[in-house]
Formats: structure tokens, sequence, C-alpha cells
């Protein structure tokens, strides 16, 4: 298979991570989808729309074996291949997808996804049946209240056995019907062992996202986009934050995510971001590997360096 030439940022990453003594990169937060969705969507991001504005370049528009070999050059050991539902009829089909996708994908978590409609608790048992382990919805580009009754046995499931839900409910790009802390803080109400992972680190809502991840012993976050020029020219970080993130981040609780393909600058500026905010190495060593290995229970399939400790506090 081969993979896209490495730019000179991107090129650095492998001796990055190594430096920090790890294994190599989890990032909880990629995208392949079926090729004609991919190419609607990236069609939406490149010309905006609605939410969007003016959008963004693709910067890893190529073929899905270019991209997957390209994660391998970068040392990208686990990722998942995350896909979403925005309308009834959408989700089974792109969980069969999904879940062939890793199949046949070295690397790649097996995920899925759910919309609330009729059938939608056996479609998700069954990908759990065929092996997820890891499941993504998206309330604003879906547009839907997570606390609808059709899916409250959907997230009980989960919650039951354990399964992580990257959930994308914070107000970007803009504030939607269903998004903001109170809707998904409704289910975890009902639900408070449920693992999610909130998308973006709840940006721009970061301080209630925050304590949501504080007072819910499974709730984390993950770093997509933040941190970046992108990023901060347009929601920046608070900086009076800074210790709670790094408090979450030593237990446990902050998790890399990257949103490739879809990011308009390389991979390797994430990592940069991450970096600068100067939390120190084991931050870096739970962000980028050690908590997705925890939550994922893919430690065992990787030798990690002597030397370097796990983070501890994860329930």
């Amino acid at each position: 298979m081969q993979s896209m030439i490495l730019e000179p940022a991107d090129a650095e990453v492998p001796a990055w991570w190594r430096r920090l003594g790890l294994p190599g990169l989890a990032d909880v937060h990629v995208h392949f989808l079926p090729e004609r969705m991919e190419r609607r969507v990236w069609h939406h991001f490149e010309h905006g729309g609605p939410l969007m504005g003016a959008g963004w370049p693709i910067h890893y528009r190529a073929p899905a074996e270019e991209r997957v070999a390209l994660l391998g050059d970068l040392g990208v050991r686990a990722f998942p291949a995350l896909a979403y539902a925005h309308r009834p009829g959408m989700a089974a089909d792109l969980n069969a997808w999904t879940l062939d996708f890793a199949r046949r994908t070295p690397g790649c978590i097996p995920s899925a996804t759910f919309y609330p409609e009729p059938g939608v608790l056996d479609y998700v048992r069954d990908a759990l049946d065929r092996g997820a382990r890891i499941f993504k919805v998206h309330l604003q580009v879906g547009d839907f209240d997570p606390g609808l009754e059709e899916i409250d046995d959907v997230w009980g499931l989960l919650a039951d056995r354990g399964v992580p839900v990257v959930v994308h409910a914070s107000s970007i790009p803009l504030p939607g019907r269903c998004t903001g802390p109170a809707p998904i803080a409704g289910v975890l109400a009902r639900h408070p062992g449920l693992a999610v992972v909130v998308a973006h680190l709840g940006m721009p809502e970061y301080e209630e996202f925050f304590t949501m991840a504080e007072t819910f012993a499974n709730v984390r976050l993950d770093t997509t986009m933040t941190f970046t020029d992108f990023s901060e020219r347009r929601m920046p970080f608070p900086a009076h934050l800074r210790p709670r993130l790094r408090d979450l981040g030593l237990a446990g609780k902050v998790l890399l995510g990257s949103d490739f393909p879809t990011i308009p600058y390389p991979y390797a500026h994430q990592l940069h971001a991450l970096e600068r905010l100067d939390l120190g190495d084991d931050w870096l060593r739970a962000v980028c590997w050690d908590s997705a290995a925890t939550l994922l229970d893919f430690a065992s399939e990787y030798t990690r360096p002597a030397g370097h400790r796990r983070p501890g506090g994860l329930a």
C-alpha cells in the first residue's frame, strides 16, 4: 500500500512520539466514510455552508488506502473510522461499512453510530455483536435531542457494556437546537456510568464540559482541533482553565483527537499545539496514548518502552 509523501512537519512526528517513549499515537477522532458520502462531506467543508461560512481545504484529500498508509507512517497505531447519521435509515448501513473497514484495516478500532428511529436498539446490538468498540453521534448535524425516549435504551445498553461514545455535543461551528452541555447532561443524569468522550474538548463551552468530566467518572474529552492556530483565532481556549486541563489529562480524562483527514493543516500541527501548552511529558503521554489504550483496552497489543509510567486516576 503506497502512502502520501510526508511533508516536513509530519515527517518529524515519529521522532516526536518516540522521544516520549510511546509505542505510537492513539487518535480517537478519525473519519473514514463510504466514498460517495466522503466526497459530499469534503465538498461541504471546502465550500462552506450555512454553518461553516467560507469552509476550509481538506489537507489530506487522497484515496482511503493512501490515508491509511499515511497514518501508519505517522505512527498512529489505533484509530476508529468514525461515521455518523444525519437522518433516519442511514446508521445501519454506515455500521456495516465501518465495521467491514475496520476488519480489513490494521489498527482501525471497530466503530458504529446510531440515530433515533425504529429498530435502533436492534442494529446497535448487532453492531456490538459484530465487534463495535466505540460509537459516534453528532448532535448538531443529526439535529436530535439525545434525551429522546427512542434512544434511552441505547444509552443504557452502551453504559452497561462500557462502550464509549464520541459525542459532538458542543456549539461549534454554531449553536444548534440540541447542542450545549444541557442535553447530554440529561442523558448522564439517567445513565451516570455512560462512557462519553466529548469531542473538541467541548469548544466553545469548555468550562461547562470540563465540569462534566470532573463530575462523572466516565466522561472524557478529546482534543480535536483545539489549541491549533485555526481554532485559537476563532474560539480561543481560556487561559484560566489550563490547570484543570492538566489535571484532567493526568487523570486519563483527555484523549488525542485530530479530525483527520478533514483538517486544514498538517497532522503534526495538532501535536505541536498540545506540546506548546507546556503541561509536561507525562501529560502528553497520557493524552496521546495511555488514556485511549486504557479506555479501549489495547495497551497489551503494543510494547511500551521501559522507564515511562502510566497515569493513574481512571475509574
